[in-house]
């Protein structure tokens, strides 16, 4: 594709359905391309019944070749041609409905798994070995004494029995053409099944070929490339496609991105070509940014040598099959050691994150907290001290200024009902009142502050990004109020940002005790406000 084509996709993607009135691309709808494009054909529509003029009997028929091809992939030696038969379990696969794709996987998952006997077997033959006394390796060594040997046969036949027979197939589909895309696709779909049903095999079937995804895309197979206006147009249009944080809204918008004081870097995996597995944006400003507006639409940047600050605002991967594969973490210090060495007056390296999970926490706590505060007969409760599960989570003052605000829903009888009411709507009307927003401003900063510090699942941040940074070595710097105004900047934190800061010489301390202990480090900024009563 070439630039006027990016520029008519652009275009395209601006404009109303059925009309012509251009608008900027909204989050959800970014969002829905995002979700598309590696997976076009998972909701139906290319296959099966969705297909005009398909039977069920030829639907059947498709899956029943798909897994014929699937079982050849696996069972074939290695002196056999083997790639027109991945190359047909593929193709094949790419054409199933997601019904049938689930049921193919839930029959990888079970019936290629390993052979249990196989290692019962072996483990009896093992615990009854009695183990040699003495210090037999130097005689073993030149021969003189094989009573290890029985050990190190089964030790060996444990190993192969442990592995599960799908290994095969993903280690074959690695080294296939496309095959490393592919079995990312494929992965998104195991996890698209594990969120409708946790199936035990398919759990392990996932474990499996993450753990496998990991080592093939170690930060040594991976080549870090900065991505410019001058790269290939279709490279550049999966920036577009796949910019997940804040959407590009037209191609005046991905030039200033690519541009003077601005850096975008993608990890490229040489057999996924042409396409970032996952890219970072940067924006090299004077200090660190309080609000996403001043990122995206400064016009005309700094100068880049009066830069002191490198800060990373947006963060998108464009695989979903590699959830929970930490890319992130090994390109951000791979962005940090680059921009260190080129630009040695860059000082500060920060970040300006969303805060996904804020509101629907806190809108969570404020629903349960208003439903302890009624009594049976449905009125208020003055006093709840003798509940221990009852949090008033409003200071008296910021109680009083909800109180003070003018409502037409007269029934809202206490502050955290008011603060409920308000964030609860989706349009977030509240932003267009400036007195709304004065009394708003002081519980939800505070209460952003405990978000972040204090919430916690299974020891560590309760907020995804947080966790992401805080793993990596970040620490918690400032929060900043109306950062983003979006749309989903205000349905997902009521439009609080975070800077998180990446302190050179602490990068590995602050990683490894969170890693272990869970400790979050943050300024005392934010420590005394997320402390507060």
């Amino acid at each position: 594709m070439n630039r006027k084509g990016l520029a008519i996709l652009l275009r395209t993607r601006m404009m109303r359905p059925g009309g012509s009135d251009k608008l900027p691309i909204t989050p959800s709808f970014a969002a829905d391309k995002i979700n598309q494009l590696p997976h076009g054909n998972r909701d139906g529509g290319q296959d099966g019944s969705d297909k005009p003029g398909v039977s069920p009997r030829q639907t059947q028929r498709l899956y029943e070749s798909v897994k014929d091809s699937m079982h050849s992939a696996i069972s074939m030696n290695k002196t056999e041609v083997l790639d027109f038969v991945l190359g047909d379990f593929s193709e094949g696969y790419s054409g199933l409905s997601m019904e049938f794709r689930r049921k193919l996987l839930v029959a990888l998952s079970r019936e290629y798994d390993l052979n249990r006997a196989q290692v019962k077997e072996l483990m009896k033959q093992y615990l009854s070995l009695e183990i040699p006394e003495g210090d037999t390796s130097e005689k073993d060594v030149v021969g003189e004494d094989g009573s290890l040997s029985a050990f190190y046969r089964i030790e060996r036949n444990l190993r192969h029995a442990l592995k599960p027979m799908y290994e095969v197939l993903f280690e074959r589909l690695n080294t296939h053409p496309g095959g490393l895309k592919f079995l990312s696709v494929l992965r998104a779909d195991i996890l698209s099944i594990l969120t409708e049903d946790n199936i035990a095999a398919v759990r392990a079937l996932d474990s499996y070929l993450r753990e496998k995804l990991s080592t093939w895309l170690s930060p040594a197979n991976l080549e870090l490339h900065q991505i410019t206006w001058n790269d290939p147009a279709s490279l550049l249009e999966k920036i577009v496609a796949y910019e997940a944080v804040h959407p590009i809204s037209n191609l005046l918008d991905l030039k200033r991105r690519l541009g003077v004081g601005r850096r975008c870097f993608g990890y490229m995996h040489p057999a996924i070509p042409g396409e970032p597995l996952i890219f970072i944006e940067v924006a090299l400003l004077k200090s660190v940014a309080h609000s996403i507006q001043e990122v995206l639409w400064l016009d005309p940047p700094i100068h880049e040598a009066e830069a002191g600050c490198a800060l990373f605002y947006s963060i998108s991967s464009t695989q979903p099959g590699l959830t929970g594969i930490n890319l992130g973490k090994f390109l951000i210090k791979r962005v940090i050691t680059l921009v260190k060495r080129e630009m040695p007056n860059i000082s500060t390296f920060a970040t300006l994150s969303p805060i996904p999970g804020y509101l629907q926490w806190l809108l969570s706590k404020l629903a349960a907290q208003s439903k302890l505060a009624e009594d049976f007969s449905g009125q208020p409760v003055v006093d709840q001290a003798g509940s221990s599960f009852y949090e008033n989570l409003l200071r008296p003052e910021e109680e009083q200024a909800l109180l003070e605000l003018p409502m037409e829903d007269k029934a809202l009888k206490s502050g955290m009902e008011i603060l409920l009411n308000l964030l609860a709507t989706t349009e977030g009307d509240w932003i267009n009142c400036p007195e709304v927003v004065a009394a708003l401003k002081a519980p939800l900063m505070r209460l952003c502050a405990r978000y972040l510090i204090q919430e916690k699942k299974r020891g560590k941040a309760l907020d995804s990004v947080a966790n992401f940074h805080l793993q990596n070595g970040a620490m918690v710097e400032r929060i900043n109020w109306m950062a983003d105004r979006s749309e989903k900047g205000l349905r997902q934190s009521a439009g609080i940002m975070v800077n998180y800061v990446y302190r050179l010489e602490k990068i590995e301390e602050y990683a490894q005790s969170y890693f272990s202990t869970g400790k979050i480090h943050a300024s005392n900024d934010i420590l005394h406000t997320g402390n507060m009563a």
